[in-house]
């Protein structure tokens, strides 16, 4: 019996490049979680997102901190569809993202164990851009 494998622009089945996998589940991931949690700043289901902001965000942007959650919701939710559309140019948009977010984290001086988990996502970040190719819009 056949097995019937996706090949990929190489020719090769995916299931014979572990590059080509560790890609896709990248990208899949820094397309999902981007959108996922960029969409829960304007609903609040999974966390209270305001008590993640460093108050001296407020300072430098005077707006009230749920709006500058939905601010961040909408760069999130942009973020997540860069990575679908654009993986090289999308992932380097999650590191800096992400990267933005960690700072804000040390500033307020709590959430360290977040703090590092985004370190550890933002490295992802970086291994998705290494892993993407230069002109995402190629066939597959």
């Amino acid at each position: 019996m056949k097995s019937s494998s996706v090949l990929s622009s190489s020719g090769s089945t995916l299931a014979a490049d572990p590059g080509r996998q560790a890609f896709l589940l990248l990208r899949t991931v820094f397309t999902v979680a981007p959108l996922v949690f960029g969409l829960d700043k304007f609903t609040n289901l999974l966390a209270d997102w305001t008590v993640y902001l460093a108050p001296v965000a407020t300072s430098v942007v005077p707006l009230p901190v749920q709006t500058i959650m939905y601010i961040v919701g909408a760069v999130e939710v942009i973020a997540g569809i860069a990575v679908a559309v654009r993986p090289r140019f999308g992932s380097m948009l999650v590191a800096v993202w992400l990267l933005g977010i960690i700072i804000n984290l040390l500033l307020l001086g709590s959430f360290f164990d977040i703090a590092l988990r985004d370190f550890g996502l933002l490295v992802g970040a970086l291994a998705l851009n290494r892993l993407s190719p230069r002109k995402s819009r190629q066939p597959r």
